[in-house]
């Protein structure tokens, strides 16, 4: 073996050696957790859990609902993110989340819960059998159990309540259809009351189902519906014990349309403040199983292990309905501009590489093409980083994009490194890769309502690194490694890829990122880049033992994510829960499904099968696809054709184990083939005697 070259087996133990010191650090420092977060006062106070469903903060006035004006204005608020298997969310199934404490549904289109039978002071929800033996809602009862179980005495006022408060067998042994039935004295004698305000949303359902369109209501209707909860809302806080912790939640949708919803915490203290979770890591938001461990939580109650979610915690002051209410409007936003977006990303991908096999074919236009190859691989940095500016509408997001997609590539070229044919990749990857991991580093902000990212209304993370955000980190991070393995050959430039690697695939899987299928997919590219690297052989075998490092690690940092609190863990954690319940197999199954489902999106698979045709074209016939542009790129920098292929393996791997599916591949592939276009190109414009800046990234090899 050349003595510049570090042997496959002393990068492998370098790679293990680096997951485990960072590991250790972990759990001595506690990666994950909420700095200063505090669990919430176990107490044997009174809870009053109020849900009126369909309500959203742009309906609070002090005219039209003048109860639930003054309650907010003696709570904490916050938005809640009400999201549970289906894309909107129906009183009914937000009623059972609440019961099961984890996202559950009834498993049709639904509208309001089915209507209880009074049995002497109780009730009985009819059928409810169907939703643990047919429907397969496992949890049901959870919350009512719980109370049962610890002596609990509860009182629920409405249909969802009764759901929401009752045990296994679909009992609840106080029941009122209104509030108007219910006495301070009969709240004196039970420290639990939910109650179910449905006047908000009754007139949305169509055949008593939520509607397919977004607003079937007139402005005037919704008033009159909204004064009608009021009353009932009014009704009940009239009669409360004065010691009572009051909950409001906003617990469904009202159309077709996702959006967040009200979330108000009445206790000593909490006014002005801002309400979120440990669930979500956000100080301003939360999710419909945090009711569940909330109300059991202020009861004294132990939560069980199947709850999800985590009590409600007061922040710090400044809340204002304007922030509340801009919150949704932003992820409406991002909502109505992602399909288009991702579309002309599609569009203009397929348009560069038709556009560039026609101009390379003839060797005209080189530098327009490396040009636009740069550009459109800022693309995606630009749309996190365009969160660093206070924009505020679907025009300002856009200008700013294109903003930052316009600095990105003058920095490519401004600086003497654009004299080096690896100069602009190194600019844009890196960027790419430091704007991720920045953001990871200070808590996920730039992701957080991101077109490449995720939107709380949408309710597939609220924290940690996207699906998608994964892609482009892994991509930045190899190409960027590849650069210094390039700048800095033999043992410096394999441990340059180690090293990195490690840092990132570490900073994603603990508890910052919180990535699952990422690490799984991250180890073995990792592994191939430095294997090709060093010219070893890659088999099938090699692969499949990577792959299964990658799951080792993962599953490690889910067990130790595991055996933190309930109310501290991230969804890895939690994955070992139901692991160990015998959840995890429908947790697989939906995600499976979803992956699948992106395999026919007219979004994301043309730019895979554009990138991933060229590609191969490219390399088989080099004079004819691209004036041998890429085989100049791969002759020039070895060890950019190293990092490309781990790049492929990471992005093959992670369309698998993801549920975002063909999006992780097709944004890995969007940011690397640009970039190895204007390389190429680099070097076929590039004198023999080229240097550059970036200590001369070596001389292009003709």
């Amino acid at each position: 073996m050349d003595d510049g070259r570090i042997s496959v087996r002393r990068a492998l133990v370098m790679l293990a050696v680096l997951a485990v010191q960072v590991l250790a650090v972990q759990v001595l420092a506690g990666l994950g957790l909420l700095t200063g977060a505090a669990r919430a006062d176990e107490g044997d106070g009174r809870v009053a859990l109020i849900g009126v469903s369909g309500l959203h903060w742009n309906d609070l006035s002090q005219a039209d609902t003048p109860n639930l004006w003054e309650l907010a204005r003696a709570s904490a608020l916050g938005s809640m993110s009400i999201r549970t298997v289906g894309t909107v969310t129906c009183p009914y199934d937000a009623w059972l989340t609440v019961s099961a404490g984890t996202r559950s549904a009834v498993g049709y289109r639904c509208g309001s819960p089915p209507a209880p039978e009074q049995q002497g002071t109780g009730a009985v929800i009819p059928h409810y059998r169907y939703l643990i033996d047919v429907a397969g809602q496992r949890n049901a009862g959870v919350l009512g159990e719980s109370l049962k179980a610890a002596g609990q005495c509860s009182i629920a006022i409405g249909p969802g309540a009764a759901l929401g408060l009752a045990d296994r067998q679909g009992a609840v042994r106080h029941y009122h259809a209104s509030p108007l039935q219910v006495t301070t004295a009969d709240l004196e004698k039970c420290r639990m009351v939910a109650m179910d305000v449905d006047d908000l949303v009754l007139p949305y359902l169509t055949d008593g189902q939520l509607p397919r369109e977004p607003d079937r209501l007139s402005a005037a209707e919704r008033r009159d519906a909204l004064r009608l909860a009021d009353a009932k809302a009014g009704a009940l806080l009239s009669v409360l014990p004065a010691d009572t912790t009051v909950v409001l939640a906003g617990l469904s949708d009202h159309g077709s349309v996702p959006h967040l919803r009200v979330t108000a915490l009445r206790e000593p203290g909490a006014a002005g403040r801002l309400l979120g979770a440990t669930s979500t890591r956000r100080e301003d938001l939360s999710i419909t199983p945090d009711l569940t461990a909330t109300v059991l939580t202020k009861l004294g109650v132990p939560v069980p292990p199947a709850v999800v979610g985590g009590p409600l915690q007061v922040g710090g002051q400044g809340v204002t309905l304007d922030r509340l209410r801009d919150a949704d409007a932003e992820a409406q936003t991002i909502r109505a501009v992602k399909g288009g977006y991702f579309t002309v990303m599609a569009v203009l991908q397929v348009l560069f590489y038709g556009i560039a096999f026609l101009l390379l074919r003839r060797r005209k236009g080189l530098l327009p093409v490396r040009v636009a190859g740069t550009a459109l691989a800022a693309v995606p940095a630009a749309s996190f980083l365009v969160n660093l500016l206070p924009w505020s509408s679907m025009p300002q997001m856009v200008a700013g994009v294109l903003g930052w997609t316009a600095a990105l590539t003058a920095l490519a070229f401004a600086g003497p490194w654009r004299r080096a044919p690896l100069g602009p990749l190194a600019v844009v990857a890196g960027a790419t890769a430091l704007t991720l991991v920045g953001d990871l580093l200070t808590g996920t902000t730039l992701q957080v309502n991101s077109v490449m990212g995720y939107s709380a209304d949408v309710g597939a993370r609220y924290y940690g690194l996207g699906n998608i955000p994964f892609a482009l980190l892994a991509t930045g991070t190899l190409l960027t490694a590849a650069v210094i393995a390039h700048r800095w050959p033999g043992r410096a430039g394999v441990a340059a890829i180690v090293v990195l690697g490690t840092f990132t695939m570490v900073l994603g899987g603990s508890g910052m990122g919180s990535d699952f299928g990422g690490v799984i997919a991250f180890v073995p590219g990792i592994a191939v880049t430095a294997l090709v690297l060093t010219g070893k052989r890659v088999s099938l075998v090699k692969l499949a033992v990577f792959c299964v490092a990658g799951g080792v690690i993962v599953m490690t940092f889910a067990w130790l994510n595991y055996l933190r609190p309930p109310d501290e863990q991230t969804h890895l954690g939690r994955f070992v829960g139901q692991v160990l319940t015998g959840e995890a197999f429908d947790v697989i199954f939906r995600k499976l499904q979803a992956m699948l489902g992106t395999l026919l999106s007219p979004n994301l698979m043309p730019i895979v099968i554009a990138a991933a045709a060229f590609l191969v074209y490219a390399i088989l016939r080099p004079e004819q696809a691209s004036a041998g542009v890429v085989p100049a790129a791969f002759e020039h920098s070895p060890a950019l054709r190293a990092g490309l292929i781990g790049t492929l393996v990471s992005g093959v791997l992670g369309m698998l184990v993801n549920d975002s599916g063909a999006a992780v591949l097709s944004m890995a592939l969007a940011l690397a083939v640009p970039l190895l276009l204007a390389t190429g190109i680099g070097v076929l414009r590039a004198p023999a005697s080229a240097g550059g800046a970036l200590g001369e990234l070596a001389s292009a090899r003709r």
